[in-house]
């Protein structure tokens, strides 16, 4: 497992009740987790929390906001980036934490290419791994369906000061922005992915990450350059095996292309405990 472990401005304080006590920076949050199945407290901070996620009988929920001086919006940093975040109604904040680990590789294998790096984030969202990548001196493009999200990914971009440089937003289904970059003839060094087990594009196109990922990894495998570096999946789904995802990257990039396939899970410990919370897995093709 790879573990986050530098991330000042976060840090999981306790896991209980179905929940995870969050600290951002000096806000502390409340919410549900599910991979936290037991009740027992082990802080008495649980009742100072800023802000908590309810769930609602009928489905989604609401934040309730327990300090009034608390702004819904505000801004942390990992290292040299920096982030705004917002209290959702679906339960996030706008930023996975955990993809620290994956930002940190991100960034070395850009700096370590010593060349023009050319990068293609798929299913976007607010734009961690889009800056990181652009902060490096990559050119990135940055693809996700909902214009929101993409709206909000240009505020973390301006807020990093890197308006300037070379990004394009693109507001579309990834599968059909793929298809169509192929028939262009574009190509890209990096491919970063980020697919949700379901969802819909801005057309209603309709996404399920079991019967639609290979189909997108192998079309994305025709968008690689001559010397590509990296295409990484990051996934959340728990109907697909880690295996899985190996075998579909060695039946599509490494079939064409020489590297090393890895694979694993990511998590991030809890404070002053040898708990921690699992947090997805990432699975990627990485140049010999």
């Amino acid at each position: 497992m790879r573990l986050v472990k530098d991330f000042k401005d976060y840090q999981i304080l306790d896991l209980a009740h179905g929940e995870k006590l969050e600290k951002w920076g000096d806000v502390l949050l409340a919410r549900p987790d599910p991979q936290v199945i037991w009740n027992e407290e082990h802080s008495d901070l649980w009742n100072k929390v800023d802000a908590k996620y309810y769930r609602s009988k009928s489905g989604g929920g609401s934040w309730k906001i327990e300090n009034r001086k608390m702004s819904s919006e505000f801004v942390i940093s990992y290292h040299d980036l920096f982030f705004k975040l917002k209290l959702m109604n679906f339960k996030h904040t706008g930023l996975f934490p955990e993809q620290a680990v994956n930002w940190n590789l991100i960034r070395k294998v850009i700096e370590d290419s010593k060349r023009d790096v050319k990068v293609l984030n798929l299913f976007a969202y607010t734009g961690g791994a889009s800056i990181a990548a652009l902060k490096s001196g990559a050119r990135v493009v940055h693809v996700d369906s909902s214009k929101g999200m993409v709206d909000w990914a240009k505020e973390n971009v301006k807020l990093n000061h890197l308006e300037d440089k070379p990004i394009r937003f693109i507001v579309d289904d990834c599968l059909k922005f793929v298809k169509r970059e192929i028939k262009r003839g574009n190509k890209y060094d990096i491919i970063l992915m980020d697919p949700p087990s379901f969802g819909r594009g801005n057309k209603h196109e309709v996404w399920q990450v079991e019967k639609d990922l290979y189909s997108l990894v192998s079309l994305c495998s025709c968008l690689l350059s001559d010397k590509p570096i990296l295409l990484m999946i990051n996934s959340y789904s728990t109907g697909l095996s880690k295996t899985i995802i190996e075998d579909v990257l060695k039946l599509t990039v490494q079939a064409k292309f020489a590297g090393m396939i890895y694979a694993s899970e990511i998590g991030i410990p809890v404070e002053n405990s040898d708990l921690i919370l699992p947090c997805g897995m990432t699975t990627y093709w990485l140049k010999k």
